[in-house]
């Protein structure tokens, strides 16, 4: 589902409630997505690693992951969703099934505002930071 632009992912919700069953589509589809960005942060991180070295390299990974968890437990302004379809089931409970996407270059744009604006990173980590978030931006736009 997802692709060189976008993280993508999808849900299922089923429950006699109908509004019940979009919530349960929804944060199972979120959940998804946020296994998939976690993913690709730790690549990034890696190659970063590779790539840099520093005594505040390692505390900068760590403060990028936790940010990513931090941004991933809370509501994306990019994140859409691309499709919904809501099925009667023979039991009478419905089935609620979601698509949704962020972009790539969107999401890594996202972490990098919260780092910026995080007060509680040290500067030095807050520049290796955004430096990352450049890196992977610019990879991103260039393919």
């Amino acid at each position: 589902m997802s692709n060189a632009r976008y993280f993508r992912s999808t849900g299922k919700g089923v429950s006699n409630r109908d509004q019940i069953a979009k919530s349960k589509a929804v944060m199972e589809a979120h959940k998804a997505l946020a296994q998939q960005v976690q993913t690709s942060i730790n690549v990034v991180a890696d190659n970063y690693i590779k790539d840099v070295q520093g005594a505040h390299v390692n505390e900068a990974i760590e403060r990028f992951e936790s940010l990513t968890r931090e941004i991933t437990s809370t509501t994306i302004g990019d994140l859409r969703e691309i499709g919904s379809k809501k099925y009667l089931r023979e039991d009478g409970s419905y089935a609620v099934y979601v698509a949704v996407e962020i972009k790539k270059a969107a999401m890594f744009r996202f972490l990098k505002k919260k780092a910026k604006s995080d007060a509680k990173i040290d500067p030095l980590v807050r520049t290796q930071i955004i430096n990352m978030c450049d890196q992977e931006i610019e990879r991103l736009e260039a393919e």
